[in-house]
């Protein structure tokens, strides 16, 4: 791995944000138009490219009305908007532009993230269509780990079944049903603990752009990023570069979730997948949906875990069983408190 993959590594292990980032880490313009396909867009599609460039007006305008920006005009409208990663990444120049192209393209992601948010309002979909969609695309890439050589020997999902969605929103107080990042889910199992970091950079090269990993809403007992750097045969050379000190996770609070045993391990993370709809939208966009583009986002958590870490995680009070027994004994307390509970109800829990 090099110091890119580093990092958005450890932004999936914590659970950061790209608003965070003070570089991007793109050398050549076939990185980023890789990276642009992962979002769904294509420069050599007009339209696509008409719609970068009307985000991108959106967020230079933004800064120039709300903090006074000066940007340059090489980076307000390059003449390839490959040439905007690149100088957020110093990998042209001039490198004086690299950190106004940074911020220019971290308000260009809120942007593009808004407004594919409204389209998904206007649009109408229903919610399991959309999952279906999202989950032709995990699986297909799905299907190509499994026959690969890539260690992974289980890759399957599921959707959280009506009941799941009622006992989660009940024994949560702060939880309400847009907040329920896990409907759909999948779950991936590796040979052994140290095979992990490079599946997630495979996951991230083939499935989804980094950029869209749910800030806040990884939990990870599984694997520290410290440990994976201690792992690179580089590590003394590029800890020094990171954008954020290598110690920066050691006054994070061990994840916990009330229900799982004390013994269990896994990483969780969630990430808001793109989606193209064009078959949906009407090809002249009446109404206005011209401006919104055409794709949408679709929340998919993911659990990682390594086979021997599965194998233990059954056992005892870790038991997936024993989860579910915890729960619906919480949410049945919360639902009675003050009432009379049915008698058989009392027995079970």
């Amino acid at each position: 791995m090099e110091l890119g993959d580093l990092e958005i590594l450890r932004l999936i292990l914590r659970g950061g944000s790209v608003i965070d980032w003070r570089r991007l880490h793109f050398q050549d313009e076939g990185e980023v138009d890789h990276f642009l396909r992962l979002n769904l867009f294509d420069l050599a599609n007009p339209r696509d490219e008409r719609r970068l460039r009307t985000i991108l007006a959106q967020a230079v305008e933004y800064l120039r009305t709300a903090f006074g920006y000066r940007v340059a005009e090489l980076v307000s409208s390059p003449a390839d908007l490959r040439q905007l990663f690149l100088l957020a990444s110093g990998a042209a120049e001039p490198k004086r532009y690299r950190r106004i192209a940074c911020v220019v393209l971290k308000c260009m992601h809120v942007v593009h993230h808004l407004e594919a948010r409204e389209l998904l309002f206007r649009t109408p979909m229903r919610e399991a269509d959309l999952a279906e969609r999202v989950d032709r695309r995990v699986m297909a890439v799905a299907r190509q780990i499994v026959d690969s050589e890539c260690p992974v020997v289980e890759f399957r999902g599921n959707l959280k079944t009506r009941d799941s969605l009622m006992t989660k929103l009940l024994v949560k107080r702060e939880t309400v049903a847009t907040q329920v990042f896990d409907r759909v889910r999948y779950r991936i199992v590796t040979r052994t603990r140290e095979e992990i970091p490079s599946v997630l950079r495979h996951l991230c090269d083939a499935l989804f752009p980094f950029n869209f990993v749910v800030p806040g809403q990884t939990s990870n007992s599984l694997l520290r990023f410290r440990h994976v750097v201690g792992e690179h045969p580089r590590a003394e050379e590029l800890v020094n570069h990171l954008q954020a000190p290598l110690d920066l996770e050691a006054s994070d609070r061990p994840p916990t979730n009330e229900f799982s045993g004390s013994s269990y391990r896994a990483l969780n993370f969630v990430v808001d997948i793109p989606v193209r709809i064009d078959d949906l939208l009407p090809p002249e966009h009446p109404g206005g949906t011209e401006d919104l583009g055409r794709v949408v986002f679709s929340l998919v958590e993911f659990q990682v875990v390594d086979e021997e870490t599965a194998r233990h995680n059954e056992l005892g009070p870790a038991q997936h069983e024993r989860y579910k027994k915890r729960q619906l004994g919480r949410a049945l307390r919360r639902l009675s408190r003050g009432l009379v509970v049915p008698k058989k109800a009392q027995r079970k829990v």
